[in-house]
């Protein structure tokens, strides 16, 4: 196990070196071990083991989803594209719950990403999206409505309409201001340490993970709202094959079906 997991790990940290001859060095033992899951069992699961090699998957995962929010225009397409993906729902399209009588006053910081002086409005939206039953992210969104159409507006105003389908005519742009990882499923310098011994049970995984905030721009370069994504534990919860049992924690409890 803990070869592949140093084969897996080396990959990881280094994916953009990786050389032919590496790459067959690498292949064996990745075949066999996904030739063993598949043995282990045909029935997937939804949780992740607190196993060393359970903590590096879900930081590759995290990552992954990560980087692709990073380069996406919209977060409502990228997650859409994800909850596809990953068979999360019948109809992968997200819905957005608008959470009404819920204020936050923007800072001056935002004010002026949005070159919105003190006379200029500016509203504010929070919204849960969900693909299915699973809810991914919450969304704080400050937005000046004079840059809107008045059809955007009325969809923003009445409707739980995500912010990114009910703006796309702006041909909107993104730009990130920050990113944060609220969650770190293996500690600082664990790709050089030994790995920890497995603690034979599920992975507790917090309701947050990490967060962005980001300006979006108009097709013309106009910022035109300030969004703070905060992405939830559900974006890991999607059925995937069985691994092997941990030979430290016995046979381990049965798959799901």
């Amino acid at each position: 196990m803990h070869g592949f997991v140093n084969v897996y790990s080396m990959i990881l940290n280094r994916p953009w070196v990786v050389s032919r001859r590496c790459f067959r060095r690498c292949l064996v033992p990745l075949t066999i071990f996904l030739s063993g899951a598949g043995a282990a069992s045909a029935q997937s699961v939804t949780s992740w083991p607190d196993t060393y090699l359970g903590r590096v998957e879900a930081l590759a995962v995290m990552e992954g989803l990560n980087a692709r929010l990073l380069a996406g225009r919209s977060a409502t397409a990228t997650l859409e594209g994800w909850c596809s993906e990953h068979g999360m729902a019948t109809d992968p399209r997200l819905t957005a719950t608008l959470l009404r009588d819920v204020d936050k006053p923007a800072s001056e910081e935002t004010r002026r990403r949005l070159a919105a002086g003190p006379d200029t409005v500016l509203k504010y939206r929070r919204v849960r999206l969900a693909c299915g039953d699973h809810v991914l992210s919450e969304a704080d969104n400050w937005y000046v409505p004079e840059r809107l159409t008045p059809e955007m507006n009325r969809l923003l105003e009445t409707t739980d309409t995500p912010f990114g389908r009910a703006v796309q005519a702006l041909g909107t742009t993104r730009q990130t201001i920050g990113a944060d990882r609220l969650w770190q499923p293996l500690p600082p310098g664990w790709d050089q340490a030994v790995p920890p011994d497995p603690a034979c049970a599920p992975l507790a995984i917090p309701d947050r993970l990490f967060s962005h905030r980001a300006v979006l721009f108009t097709a013309e370069r106009v910022p035109f709202s300030e969004v703070v994504e905060t992405y939830a534990s559900a974006i890991l919860d999607f059925r995937r094959a069985a691994r092997p049992a941990d030979p430290a924690c016995g046979a381990g409890p049965p798959s799901r079906p």
